[in-house]
């Protein structure tokens, strides 16, 4: 299993509008950067993820999973850009702010840390596993 990490912002598609979408998830649209677009290429059904709210929030705020493999991406005609599908899993307790990240040494080679305008970005079972422990989940997923 590979770990992943997708920024949003709350004001465009919030974790909120995500959990709505239930067990069928949603498209990951919209993604115009070919390295998010191909570190989507690598993904797996069953692969986690954390759900970012980026600009004013900045903050992992829940875990998705990978519904759906690589496929055209519906809002544009043009083949070179793809997508996955992501399904809500659950809410991070406690939501783990981009500040807190950076502060936590065990964290200091994260892609969030180092390229934080990636918008899908890969996480080491390592740094899933720390930033689960800081949102409160005893258990990661």
């Amino acid at each position: 299993m590979a770990y992943w990490l997708f920024k949003s912002e709350p004001s465009s598609w919030s974790w909120e509008m995500q959990k709505k979408k239930g067990d069928k998830g949603q498209e990951w649209d919209g993604v115009r950067n070919y390295q998010a677009r191909n570190n989507m290429r690598e993904m797996k059904i069953g692969d986690l993820g954390f759900f970012y709210h980026s600009v004013k929030e900045t903050s992992v705020v829940g875990i998705v999973e990978i519904c759906a493999t690589v496929h055209p991406d519906s809002t544009t005609d043009d083949p070179r850009w793809e997508c996955v599908d992501i399904r809500a899993v659950r809410d991070v307790p406690k939501p783990v702010s981009l500040e807190d990240i950076k502060a936590n040494p065990k964290l200091k080679d994260m892609v969030l840390v180092n390229n934080s305008r990636l918008s899908v970005q890969p996480v080491s079972a390592a740094e899933w596993q720390e930033v689960c422990r800081m949102g409160g989940l005893d258990r990661a997923p």
